[in-house]
């Protein structure tokens, strides 16, 4: 138990250790350990039946059963129903990669479950039973969101123009929100300055001048950390370069090895002028 109470949001388990932590079934969506008087429910992002979201801070998940009509008195949707009175804990795990589970947390109820329609494993309409839950620490880590909204952004990739389309017309026009912790890193303003100057007004990868000056008629460039500080790069001469907007976001999304190699050699060569001016 001690094991179940040391998981951290963010964490990502593996399926064996994911079975030996919780004592429970390495299969399904909905699994019931008496063991641990747990219930643990995942949600798979790359391939799944069921039609689990996020609306703001609820998860509405979908329940037990993947044909015909879904049964409220049914195995684990019975658990889930009453976990206000059956002792049971419900934790959370959402894949965004194949065989590696996100751990999100405890959950309880938001509200009481509802009817609605979905489609089943056989293309077939029918009513299933919607829990809306929440999380019980309501925050989550960064990256877990960062991950959920590429695992979705992969997802849409692969629809149909008539079923984005429909995913559109059908969709909450008001945007959700979830609450995240996201950790603060103190950055140096004096490298960030010293980066910029150094760079002489051009971006130091495609080394065009600044699209466009401040009102201070100052060259527009941004700071850009090599390692990423979230990966454990250092906020030092040797890391850091100045990039224009379109260059710097590029670097967040490509992350070219050729790109990272030649802003190496430019941080690496000003970080060894400066130790050579001050032996």
């Amino acid at each position: 138990m001690n094991k179940i109470k040391n998981l951290m949001p963010g964490v990502i388990l593996n399926n064996k250790e994911l079975c030996e932590i919780f004592k429970c079934s390495p299969q399904g969506g909905m699994r019931k350990s008496n063991k641990t008087n747990t219930l643990v429910l995942i949600t798979n992002h790359i391939e799944s039946v069921y039609s689990d979201s996020w609306n703001g801070d609820i998860l509405y998940y979908t329940g037990m059963g993947q044909e015909g009509d879904q049964s409220l008195d049914f195995m684990q949707n019975k658990t889930l129903n009453k976990i206000e009175s059956n002792g049971v804990s419900v934790h959370y795990f959402e894949v965004f990669k194949d065989k590696e589970y996100t751990y999100l947390g405890r959950l309880t109820k938001a509200d009481e479950p509802y009817q609605t329609q979905q489609l089943d494993a056989n293309q077939s309409l029918r009513k299933v039973w919607i829990f809306p839950l929440k999380l019980v620490e309501n925050k989550l880590p960064i990256t877990v969101l960062s991950n959920y909204t590429k695992a979705k952004e992969d997802q849409v990739h692969k629809y149909k123009i008539d079923k984005l389309l429909n995913k559109v017309i059908n969709q909450n026009t008001k945007p959700g929100k979830r609450e995240v912790l996201t950790p603060q890193y103190i950055r140096s303003p004096e490298l960030a300055e010293f980066i910029k100057r150094k760079a002489n007004g051009k971006c130091d990868l495609c080394e065009n001048p600044a699209p466009f000056t401040t009102k201070d008629k100052i060259p527009y460039l941004e700071c850009h950390h090599i390692i990423w500080l979230s990966e454990g790069g250092e906020d030092a001469i040797d890391n850091t370069v100045a990039l224009c907007p379109n260059c710097h976001r590029k670097m967040h999304i490509v992350k070219d090895i050729d790109d990272i190699n030649k802003l190496k050699k430019i941080a690496n060569l000003r970080g060894r002028e400066i130790a050579l001016k001050n032996e």
